[in-house]
């Protein structure tokens, strides 16, 4: 594994901390994803993730936030309906258009995914002297805050991990 100190010929050191980083970020999100119930695919717990924040949405904008076309959301959702995490239903407005949401099956297995992580996340902290561990939050929000005025950031992305 590469360190903080490697940051080879193309990488400033500050590039190199930043990539880093992103390694320990992915892993935590890629570990609390793969908490999933058996037999939940890493694709469907990102369905999942996703349609939460969502809400009761046309399949079609669960399609457009997850960056994938619908008949992906289509296969998706059939598994993850069949074992009761996720509900279709009718738009009020029109009937042609098929909605999706989460069950109370569903939310359970999405807290199950997050607590992992933030359990991760506190663990990480929990490691960090006190005046590094606010340093570190504070520099958390800023790269957030940064990160949104930079258009060619895509920090919404296709969805969480």
């Amino acid at each position: 594994m590469q360190t903080l100190t490697e940051a080879g010929p193309d990488l400033d050191e500050d590039v190199a901390a930043l990539e880093a980083l992103t390694r320990v970020l992915v892993g935590i999100a890629w570990d609390g994803a793969h908490a999933a119930p058996p037999g939940v695919t890493f694709p469907q717990t990102r369905l999942l993730l996703i349609l939460d924040g969502l809400g009761r949405v046309p399949s079609s904008r669960l399609a457009a936030a997850m960056g994938v076309n619908a008949s992906s959301v289509t296969r998706l959702a059939d598994r993850l309906e069949t074992h009761g995490y996720l509900a279709r239903g009718r738009d009020r407005q029109n009937r042609s258009v098929v909605t999706v949401e989460v069950t109370e099956t569903g939310r359970r297995a999405v807290a199950h995914v997050l607590e992992r992580r933030r359990t991760a996340f506190r663990a990480l902290l929990d490691r960090m002297p006190p005046a590094q561990r606010k340093a570190a939050t504070a520099a958390a929000r800023r790269i957030v805050k940064a990160a949104a005025g930079v258009p060619a950031i895509g920090t919404a992305g296709p969805g969480p991990l």
